[in-house]
């Protein structure tokens, strides 16, 4: 499923990586970062309002609120303990220690993969010749991508891991989280407010939905993984759908609102579900990779930012 996220996540890029600016090296930054922002606007559901109706994108915010209602509620049932069952909160306090190694070293992973992202991707946005590369569009760049992605995430889990070594698994790691970044890279023309509360936002989402899998009972999220592979054939294929189809249509406007909202929602229970195997596979494998495991929350958070950027940059005509 790994390859799916990174597949979907590709192709929801596509209307920022498919913005063209032949004349990048020509134009003030600022004049660039302005034009993008308008062919942005108005290749997303915000610019067809006045043409076919916003209903799409209103269940969709509709959804979202009702999941953020749910999520809330969950945090408080679980985290005030009003469960009877026990979390991995509860039981970090009898861990062994190296239970508590394996989260930490998992989470350092993590941490490490999006300040390798950020860092290529800011490095990436000040070079106007990477960025010229970086905001090609047509399909043969967009497959290009997902294949260079989806082979760098192969090529990291399938190399063993050997713990404080620089070995080729971690020299694959860090290449794989550069080339995250590189393909991220135009969302800087969005502008640096847009960027940042995308950012704040991905956060505050990815905080609250690890402490409620942390104080949730063990089993809870992991039952979800055949619903949550469904989900993420119904996003994939909606993915594809509005990378050909415009917004201006209702069924491409349909699969947008589907690809940006339902994605947002399935991501952020993807991360509850891959939160929970983290604490399963601490606490029962012989064998634990904390950098395989690290790639499901990291590639959970980086399709949650994405779509919030992509959320922020369309509503942000309105105001």
């Amino acid at each position: 499923m790994i390859a799916s996220r990174l597949a979907t996540s590709s192709l929801k890029f596509k209307p920022l990586s498919n913005v063209l600016f032949r004349s990048f090296n020509t134009q003030p930054k600022e004049t660039v970062r302005r034009s993008f922002r308008s062919k942005f606007q108005q290749s997303t559901a915000s610019a067809t309002e006045t043409v076919i109706g916003n209903t799409p994108i209103k269940i969709g915010q509709l959804a979202v609120a009702g999941a953020s209602v749910v999520g809330l509620g969950a945090m408080g049932f679980y985290g005030l303990g009003l469960s009877n069952k026990e979390g991995a909160l509860d039981r970090s306090a009898i861990w062994p220690q190296y239970i508590r190694d394996r989260i930490s070293s998992t989470y350092s992973y993590f941490g490490s993969s999006i300040s390798i992202t950020a860092a290529s991707a800011y490095l990436i946005s000040k070079n106007a010749s990477l960025m010229r590369v970086a905001t090609s569009g047509g399909l043969v760049f967009l497959f290009a991508s997902m294949a260079t992605l989806i082979g760098s995430g192969m090529l990291v889990r399938s190399l063993p891991y050997e713990e404080g070594k620089l070995n080729s698994k971690k020299l694959a790691w860090v290449l794989h989280s550069g080339l995250m970044g590189a393909f991220i890279a135009p969302v800087a023309l969005l502008g640096g407010p847009i960027v940042m509360k995308a950012a704040w936002y991905t956060a505050g989402i990815v905080g609250g939905l690890s402490l409620i899998a942390a104080t949730s009972p063990s089993e809870k999220f992991l039952n979800m993984g055949g619903p949550l592979a469904i989900g993420l054939g119904v996003v994939f294929a909606s993915s594809i759908g509005s990378a050909f189809l415009p917004p201006t249509t209702k069924l491409g406007l349909s699969l947008y609102s589907m690809s940006l909202y339902g994605g947002l929602i399935l991501f952020s229970m993807f991360l509850l579900y891959d939160t929970q195997k983290i604490v399963q596979k601490a606490e029962n494998s012989v064998h634990f990779d904390p950098i395989n495991q690290s790639i499901g929350i990291y590639m959970d958070t980086i399709n949650i930012f994405i779509r919030m950027a992509s959320i922020l940059a369309s509503g942000n005509k309105k105001k």
